[in-house]
């Protein structure tokens, strides 16, 4: 069974930082590459950030550049999203989503909510 299981969301301050991971199961997690989504409320969900299945090769939307970090343990089956520089527009639920050719998973989201 396939599992991608996202924790460590919350309620954070503008300009603070924190850290989501993803923890999977049911598939050989070092031959997917692995994304981050997210979704705000009323909008569409959008790509934030994606890693290659070695770890080698990452890529950032514009509008996290600079601030947030991807990373993968491939001996733990868990990626990983560290966001520093929070901001407002930075609110939403945020997802996994595991990639192999045709293949995809989701995880079912954890919220981060940047407010004051």
């Amino acid at each position: 069974q396939v599992q991608l299981v996202e924790s460590g969301g919350g309620l954070v301050q503008p300009g603070g930082s924190l850290s989501v991971s993803c923890t999977t199961s049911g598939f050989t997690f070092s031959e997917y590459a692995m994304s981050w989504y997210r979704q705000a409320p009323g909008k569409e969900r959008e790509l934030v950030a994606t890693i290659s299945n070695t770890g080698r090769t990452t890529n950032y939307a514009d509008f996290v550049k600079g601030r947030f970090t991807i990373s993968r343990d491939n001996a733990k089956n868990t990626v990983y999203l560290q966001m520093n520089s929070l901001k407002p527009e930075d609110t939403g639920n945020y997802y996994c989503y595991a990639e192999k050719w045709s293949t995809n998973y989701w995880g079912q989201g954890t919220q981060v909510t940047v407010s004051s």
